[in-house]
Order: C-alpha cells, then structure tokens, then sequence
C-alpha cells in the first residue's frame, strides 16, 4: 500500500521519536515506500532505543535536532528535502508546562516558527510541480479551545481560550502556521485532537500511570472529584486520521479530530482497572489503589469535539472503541512492564 502519489519521496516527521511520531513513522515505514526523516531532539520521552531497534531501514533517517536551534532546523530541512511534512514535536505534558513553562514557550513557539521559517526559504527554491504537492501539517490539541459546558462540542469554528502553558503555546503554534499560510502561501493544515492513548505511551500521560501504580500496589491519583471529562482516541485511529487530512485535506483548513469516547477521569480509571483485574488477575481488584488529589491548578473541565467535518468531507472515523483499546493497551503494558520504569 503506498498512501501518497509516486513524485511522493520524502517525508519529514517532526517528534517522531515521540508517542505519536513513533506510531506514525512506524506506519508509513511499513505502508508507503517513501524515505523517513525524523526530526527529534530526543527528551526524555523519546523512543530512541526502540526506533533504532525497530526502524532497521535505508527508508530511516534519524536527524538529532533541536526545533528551538534555528541553524540546526534550517539544515534538517536541506538533508531531507521533504515532499511532506508531518509536524508533532511539542512538549505536551500539562504538569511540566505548569511547572516549566519558559521550556514549552521554547519548543512550541520559537520552534514552530523556526521550522515555518526554515521551510518558507525550501518553499521558495522548490519547482513549480513540487510546490504543487507539497503540504505541511500541523499537528495540534483540542486544549486550545479552553473548556467546555455540558452539551457544548469543539468546533473548526470554536474561539480559542487556551488555559494552561501548555494550550497556550500550542494556540500560538497554530496562530503561526495560519499566519505562515497566508502571508507566505505555504501550503497547511491543522488539525486538533483529543486525548490520544495506546501502547507505548510515555508513563506520565493518565492511562499508563494507572497501570504503573496499580501494578506496583500504589495509590493512583485522580485530580479533584475526577468529574473532569476528556474525549479518548486510540492512537492508531488518530494516524488514520492524520494520513486523510494529508492526502485530501483542503489547504489552509483546520480539522477537529474526536472519537466520541467521552469519559470522566475517574470512569477511566475504573475502566482500566477493569482491565488490569481481566489479564493480571492475582493483583484484582485494582480499583482499591484509587486515592483523589487536590486538583490541578487551571484544570479544565471538559473537553468534547464535534468531528463531522472530517468524517464528512474525508470519509474518517475510529475504528476503535473505548473498551477495544483499553484491552489493547493494558495488555501491551503487562507484556512490557520495562516500558513502565
């Protein structure tokens, strides 16, 4: 299967070293023919070891590089010479932006625009025919958007009222691909997702945690009175979907990626646990590690997007259920407890 038109030969994937990144440099390794470069500054999230293990091909380049570097970036550009560019790299961990948020105005600012930059000065070299086929997207989170009332979904058209360090550097991330768009005409998209899960997470992100302290018999915290609700997304449905958008999105548009799996924090927890007493059985119930914390300072209460422009005019939807990829993941996770320390 190739997804992309043969004059389709280089793609740069941005944090593909990342949850997201590693999936998708994973999937079109094996699905497209095309050449990968992954821009990665490698953190302390990354999957270094597990891409250099599992991403045994000439088709795989890894270039160390650092987004907030502008020379660095501007020389990735040049060595891969991208037909298609996938751009994932943020930090995203809310905690850490609370905590640090001078490292995510770096990352995801100043190395959005420096990437932006980097490839407005590639754009402008490029032939004709390459201009044509040439896209860039912007991969973004449905946090931009603040937080909701009951009933009320996230649209392409909601007004952006980002509530954390983390939500905020993103909205300007994608404030900046915009602007790029239209005063320069790179060729765009944006798209904003909900929470993503599935295997390999990085043990900081909700679902792995649960797992990690309810297998060492520890208390797994749940913030506030864990009414908070997010929309989960099996990452596997989420590169689906951000393949759709780079085949046949319409440039300079936005588009809002969910799944429908609206779950409260706490529900996740029960749901997981649910899972952990199925496949790990002698450490049952795992529900009584769960302990409530005070809640996160600015924590948004619900989040909840309406995805009919995507399965509309690019013919997408999950293919996973809730329940689907919990199992899915939580049995990864007990067949690869390393992942967890």
């Amino acid at each position: 299967m190739n997804y992309f038109p043969e004059n389709i030969k280089n793609i740069l994937i941005t944090g593909g070293s990342g949850f997201i990144g590693s999936t998708l440099v994973q999937r079109l390794l094996k699905e497209t023919n095309c050449k990968i470069y992954n821009l990665d500054k490698l953190s302390y999230a990354s999957y270094f070891r597990e891409n250099n293990n599992n991403f045994n091909s000439k088709r795989y380049e890894l270039l160390k590089v650092d987004l907030a570097n502008e020379e660095d970036t501007k020389n990735a550009v040049k060595i891969s010479n991208p037909d298609l560019v996938f751009h994932l790299a943020a930090e995203s961990h809310v905690d850490n932006s609370i905590c640090s948020p001078k490292v995510f105005l770096e990352s995801n600012i100043i190395g959005t625009y420096n990437l932006l930059e980097a490839l407005r000065s590639y754009w402008e070299l490029l032939t004709e025919k390459k201009k044509n086929s040439f896209k860039f997207l912007h991969v973004s989170t449905d946090e931009v958007f603040g937080s909701l009332e009951n009933n009320e979904l996230f649209t392409e058209e909601s007004l952006y009222n980002p509530r954390s360090p983390y939500s905020a550097t993103k909205a300007a991330s994608d404030h900046l691909v915009r602007a790029w768009n239209n005063t320069y005409h790179i060729p765009t998209l944006i798209t904003n997702s909900c929470n993503n899960f599935g295997p390999r997470q990085f043990p900081e992100k909700l679902i792995p945690v649960i797992i990690k302290r309810a297998l060492a018999k520890e208390d797994i915290p749940i913030y506030g009175d864990g009414q908070n609700i997010r929309e989960w997304l099996f990452v596997e449905d989420h590169i689906d979907a951000l393949i759709k958008v780079m085949q046949k999105g319409k440039i300079g548009d936005t588009y809002c990626i969910g799944s429908k799996n609206l779950k409260t924090n706490e529900e996740i927890v029960e749901l997981v646990c649910n899972s952990l007493d199925t496949y790990n059985i002698q450490n049952a119930p795992h529900i009584r590690f769960k302990s409530y914390i005070k809640d996160r300072a600015g924590h948004d209460r619900r989040y909840a997007i309406d995805s009919k422009k995507i399965t509309e005019e690019l013919q997408w939807k999950p293919k996973h259920d809730i329940i689907d990829g919990i199992t899915i993941t939580v049995k990864w996770y007990l067949n690869n407890l390393d992942w967890l320390n």
